[in-house]
């Protein structure tokens, strides 16, 4: 049985772009999403985890934001807040459990429908840049030891950008390690239990590394 190839370590960058498209009603908001590009879906839920802040984030996607902040309505930016990405099998289960759940305060709240929010809501996409790096990975070991080295704008790429590129829909780490059969399942495992959504970069990178670490305790000492 020839070997694994090697794991290739990438980094990334999120590059914005306008779609044109922008709400100041919650009722437009709900309409725009209707069309938005699932580009845009996936950027305002995960595209603040790749923007440099000096402060910690109060929600983690950018619609639970322009509810409370735009429109002042504690009671949607909560609700839309609590949403995790991670758990819909696809862009599109998303945007429509974002609209419903518009839909469903403007139903129970009816001034909503004429509230207009003095920041509109600029519906943005964003396009993966991805960029070679110098590493090249042989064992699973090694990532016990690297695993703190690598930028968090790589993190993001290969644990959780890698979700909707793959085929069968797993982070980059745990796809290579199926490579060397059932050696790693129980690791595999262990990464499958992550949830990167509710937490920083810096997080989920030690906490791979905690992982990696437990698994290869001679190579992280």
């Amino acid at each position: 049985m020839s070997r694994p190839s090697p794991f290739l370590v990438k980094d990334c960058a999120l590059i914005a772009l306008a779609t044109g498209q922008s709400a100041s009603q919650l009722e437009d908001l709900r309409d725009e999403l209707a069309t938005v590009e699932v580009s845009s879906i996936y950027h305002h839920f995960w595209g603040g985890l790749l923007e440099a802040r000096f402060d910690e984030r109060e929600y983690n996607n950018d619609f639970a934001s322009w509810a409370r902040h735009g429109l002042h309505d504690a009671v949607l930016a909560e609700r839309l807040a609590v949403l995790d990405p991670g758990r819909y099998h696809d862009i599109e289960e998303l945007r429509w459990a974002v609209i419903e759940r518009l839909e469903a305060r403007l139903d129970e709240a009816s001034h909503l429908a004429w509230a207009r929010s003095s920041i509109p809501f600029e519906l943005v996409s964003s396009r993966i840049v991805v960029f070679e790096t110098d590493w090249r990975l042989r064992e699973p070991e090694e990532l016990a030891t690297r695993m703190n080295e690598l930028s968090t704008s790589s993190i993001f790429y290969h644990f959780i950008d890698a979700r909707r590129r793959t085929p069968t829909g797993r982070d980059d780490f745990s796809d290579w390690l199926n490579a060397f059969g059932e050696h790693h399942s129980s690791l595999q495992r262990d990464l499958a239990s992550l949830d990167p959504y509710f937490g920083t970069l810096f997080e989920l990178r030690s906490q791979l590394a905690s992982i990696f670490s437990h698994h290869f305790p001679e190579r992280s000492s």
